[in-house]
């Protein structure tokens, strides 16, 4: 595959505060600690030696976790848990929905882009090890967000009526969604046989979603080392007792981020508004939100009530019991992992720029922020379109309407601008205003509205002009707005609809191959991968 590039800013697909991150914007930078190059991975690795982290339960209960989802072949990641044992082993960390077969396929380049990281780190600080960790969003309750993927423009979708964290969802049901995934698969080559198998192997062998998505993530990267958490864990949320009573009792995270908001709100839009209490209640088949009230708390949603004594008391006695919301999650995250570095989408990125002041509070390390990388891919057909309409990397981004004027303009056989028109009638009201200004100016707001309506006049005969070269050209038409909506959905980038199916369908472990070969971090492109087989 051809792989080329495009800037990220070029692409009018990223946000500004996005833009400004990579462009070291000096109004961000009080919202992150250290800016991620790979030379000033050196401090972020002195800062995070000196903090505690408690490496011995941590790899007790990876242990254990893998143990459960019968994961017993996997060398390179058993060796990974070993190594975080060590003082001198570090992770660069991503985190995910538990989306059905991986959901969109930026989920893919997600774990790439912190497979790569620990790669190029590992490279300039041989001293040290480098593990990339999937934190599985398994406490998520928004399971309309992850029940589903797309493949060939189908919505494949598992229906179930449990509630909770997803994590624990048991499997009833998904049969389903496969014999249907199964048809539209067919017999195509082995591709289609190794899906059919991943698919089997996660979803009909294991009891939850949890272990699913864990089998199913780990075979699509065991041979990268990958290590793969789960933070529904009572040993894991130990470690946070001490944060989470200091939330329940003095909602600390609430005041923190709301003095933040109110600066970053001022060049940049808000991602996160905090709770008073930013935890959960979780229990079975409830996930609620823990609120405060006279009396004690009270379980939103539900007629569970607590005193603060019983409260207090419950944490330490089932800390497990307690889920820390978006706001406080990537704290756990970062108190319990000798982390680096959070890799994330421009999304996630803007609300962790609301957290800093969290981890101050709470005197954790704030980890270095990097935008995973991004991709779009055409395949064989959309290549050879591609290349039939002659245009240029940037013109793809160009939005479909623009893109449709300039080819048609391009390959019309009269110029169909109208700028030499404009220009002659506005030299002409020109000289009358010059004119009359003379003679008496109380012409000029009439001249001045004339040659508005002439300029709008012949605005709408240039659109005329248009729609009559369009309907001439309409092949032409038809070509650029398919390709446009192949890899641009809706409007959308192919990475937030398209499964990694769609793409791994025609080109198996070489897709995967593309993409270690080419993406690297901190990157400020975005890469476009194109078939170039004739």
């Amino acid at each position: 595959m051809l792989h080329q590039t495009i800037p990220f800013q070029a692409t009018g697909y990223f946000s500004p505060i996005v833009i400004d991150y990579l462009n070291q914007s000096e109004r961000l930078k009080p919202f992150y600690g250290t800016y991620p190059s790979i030379e000033n991975f050196k401090g972020i690795i002195d800062a995070k030696s000196k903090e505690p982290i408690d490496r011995e339960v941590l790899v007790a209960e990876l242990t254990a976790q893998y143990s459960k989802s019968k994961i017993k072949k996997a060398p390179e990641t058993f060796e990974n848990i070993a190594q975080l044992g060590e003082s001198n082993t570090f992770t660069i960390t991503t985190g995910h929905q538990l989306c059905l077969f991986t959901g969109p396929l930026y989920f893919v380049y997600k774990i790439v882009s912190i497979i790569n990281l620990c790669k190029q780190l590992k490279a300039a600080y041989p001293e040290q090890n480098f593990v990339p960790v999937y934190w599985m969003a398994t406490e998520d309750h928004d399971f309309e967000e992850i029940n589903h993927f797309n493949f060939k423009n189908k919505k494949l979708q598992w229906n179930s009526g449990q509630t909770g964290a997803v994590g624990r969802f048991h499997l009833e049901g998904i049969e389903e969604v496969f014999v249907e995934f199964e048809k539209l698969l067919g017999d195509y080559n082995e591709n289609t046989t190794f899906i059919k198998e991943l698919f089997k192997k996660s979803y009909f062998q294991q009891s939850n979603l949890a272990d699913a998505t864990r089998v199913l993530v780990h075979e699509l990267f065991k041979s990268e080392g990958l290590v793969i958490i789960d933070g529904d864990s009572a040993a894991l949320k130990k470690s946070m007792i001490p944060a989470f009573k200091e939330e329940l009792l003095k909602e600390v995270s609430s005041d923190c981020i709301e003095q933040t908001n109110e600066e970053l709100a001022k060049h940049y839009k808000i991602q996160v508004n905090p709770r008073d209490i930013n935890l959960f209640y979780i229990e079975n088949d409830i996930r609620e939100r823990i609120v405060k009230t006279k009396e004690g708390y009270q379980i939103n949603d539900t007629e569970l009530t607590f005193s603060e004594a019983e409260m207090l008391n419950l944490l330490e006695t089932n800390p497990e019991r307690f889920s820390p919301n978006v706001v406080l999650r990537p704290l756990y995250q970062e108190t319990i992992l000798p982390n680096l570095a959070y890799i994330g989408g421009g999304g996630e990125l803007a609300y962790w720029f609301q957290l800093k002041s969290v981890f101050e509070n709470f005197k954790v390390q704030f980890p270095a922020l990097i935008l995973r990388n991004s991709a779009a891919v055409l395949d064989n057909k959309q290549s050879k379109l591609y290349q039939e309409l002659s245009i240029s990397l940037t013109e793809l981004f160009t939005p479909t309407v623009d893109l449709v004027k300039l080819l048609v303009q391009r390959n019309a056989n009269h110029d169909l601008s109208i700028t030499e028109e404009k220009e002659w009638i506005e030299k002409a009201y020109a000289s009358l205003i010059d004119k009359a200004a003379d003679l008496d100016e109380t012409y000029i707001p009439h001249f001045k509205a004339r040659l508005a309506k002439h300029l709008n006049d012949l605005d709408h005969s240039s659109k005329k002009l248009m729609r009559a070269e369009k309907r001439k050209q309409a092949t032409l038409v038809e070509r650029i707005e398919r390709l446009k909506q192949d890899l641009f959905p809706n409007g959308g980038l192919q990475e937030r609809k398209d499964n990694f199916t769609s793409i791994y369908y025609h080109y198996g472990q070489d897709f995967f191959r593309a993409l270690y070969a080419n993406f690297r971090l901190p990157s400020s492109d975005f890469s476009v991968f194109i078939d170039d087989q004739k």
